[in-house]
């Protein structure tokens, strides 16, 4: 059992949902009679627990004096509730900077940025986060801002790690100026609230063994920095009338003594299909996040290469790319694979009708599976029948008995997360 993800199982996944439970009347009655909590820092909801203690204590006033020191630390949370509201930071704003996406297991870095756009001097500010979801836990105290002048911006930063995939949407953060002693805090400025993605790992693939197939491309595919059709260069011969005058050749003229031109032909190059089977029941969350960061290791290492990526299937969606040569970026693929959840077993008949239509310009398929069984096999079989080559990899649980298929590559969790190299 995830433990962690227990303890968040009454707090709602999203911000919407989340907003909507603030806004709900229980909330609300929550908030106007407990509110007054809100305006104490740290310290002073320490110190709120040490009244509560020295309180119990100081029931028998006959016996200890203990009621002494609990009145004064009423008084000072009293003073300092009522102060809090005197230290608003008037023309204040806060933003939050964070990068679009981040892996999985590595640490973000949020800038926060404070704006002081009015005449007063505000001094003692402290940053305050969100509530983390159930993956994400802070990897840095949160800064404090000893002064902040008019017309003047200060930065911080605050480390966050995140051990989940998928879309984030956290709730606010603030900054409140602390009254005197530390232990009130006035009314806090609210940032946005932050939207990133968490990609899987990207498995280190040094080597991806694909088969010597290639397929006619008519048009070719045009590289990045040029226009118009993609081809090679075949040679030379005499002009034809009809030639194109783009195509001729001024030195082999200068040379021979007549119109030559370069002859070209039609591209034939690689197009790879990735496919993701993500709907076996028996395997765990290891099993199925290593699947993912093998997928997003093949595509980083294909799209350095002279092979496109032409097809991402996870599951029952199909999602076509055009990665590698110049074209596209990996980001595309790391956004598909950040959300992916775990899927029903998809029928060998429902993959073959989604395959179908892009057969044709593929010339290899790299299936990953969970389990390499008789349906993988036959799902296998079907795609070299079309003419297009198929490898397989398996990534199976530490214990697998079972002997790896014929020409199947089993790889383990373990090995896909390490810091070994992958040569497949």
């Amino acid at each position: 059992m995830n433990f962690a993800r227990f303890n968040h199982v009454l707090v709602p996944q999203t911000k919407d949902q989340r907003d909507r439970l603030r806004r709900s009347r229980g909330a609300r009655f929550v908030y106007r009679t407990l509110g007054w909590v809100l305006r104490l820092s740290d310290e002073g909801r320490a110190a709120l627990v040490f009244w509560l203690i020295a309180g119990a204590v100081s029931l028998n006033v006959s016996t200890t004096q203990f009621y002494i020191l609990w009145s004064a630390v009423s008084g000072l949370l009293v003073a300092s509730a009522l102060l809090a509201g005197r230290f608003r930071l008037d023309d204040v704003t806060l933003e939050v900077q964070v990068p679009r996406r981040t892996m999985v297991g590595e640490e973000v870095t949020f800038g926060l940025t404070l704006t002081n756009r009015g005449a007063a001097v505000h001094q003692g500010i402290r940053f305050r986060g969100p509530f983390l979801p159930w993956d994400g836990t802070y990897r840095s105290s949160l800064p404090t801002v000893e002064q902040l002048a008019p017309g003047t911006r200060r930065q911080a930063t605050v480390n966050v790690r995140f051990t989940a995939r998928g879309e984030h949407h956290l709730d606010v953060f603030e900054a409140f100026a602390l009254v005197p002693l530390g232990l009130g805090a006035g009314p806090p400025v609210e940032s946005e609230g932050v939207r990133f993605l968490v990609v899987p790992r990207i498995a280190r693939v040094s080597r991806f063994a694909t088969p010597l197939t290639h397929r006619y491309q008519p048009g070719g595919v045009a590289l990045a920095s040029r226009t118009g059709e993609s081809r090679e260069l075949v040679g030379i011969r005499p002009y034809r009338p009809g030639d194109p005058i783009r195509d001729l050749h001024a030195a082999s003229w200068a040379r021979t003594g007549h119109p030559v031109v370069r002859e070209y032909q039609q591209e034939y190059f690689t197009r790879i299909g990735i496919v993701v089977d993500t709907g076996h029941r028996d395997a765990n969350d290891e099993q199925f996040e290593a699947a993912l960061s093998l997928a997003a290791g093949l595509i980083a290492h294909l799209s350095r290469g002279e092979a496109l990526i032409d097809l991402l299937v996870v599951g029952e969606e199909v999602h076509q790319l055009v990665l590698g040569r110049s074209l596209g970026f990996l980001d595309q693929a790391l956004d598909l694979l950040a959300c992916v959840e775990p899927t029903a077993t998809v029928s060998p008949q429902t993959l073959q009708g989604r395959l179908n239509p892009y057969l044709g310009r593929l010339s290899c398929i790299a299936l990953i599976t969970l389990d390499w069984n008789e349906a993988a096999v036959n799902l296998r079989d079907w795609i070299t029948s079309a003419g297009v080559a198929c490898r397989g990899l398996e990534v199976a649980r530490k214990d697998e008995s079972k002997p790896p298929g014929d020409g199947v590559t089993r790889l383990t969790a373990e090995e896909i997360n390490g810091d070994q190299e992958l040569v497949l």
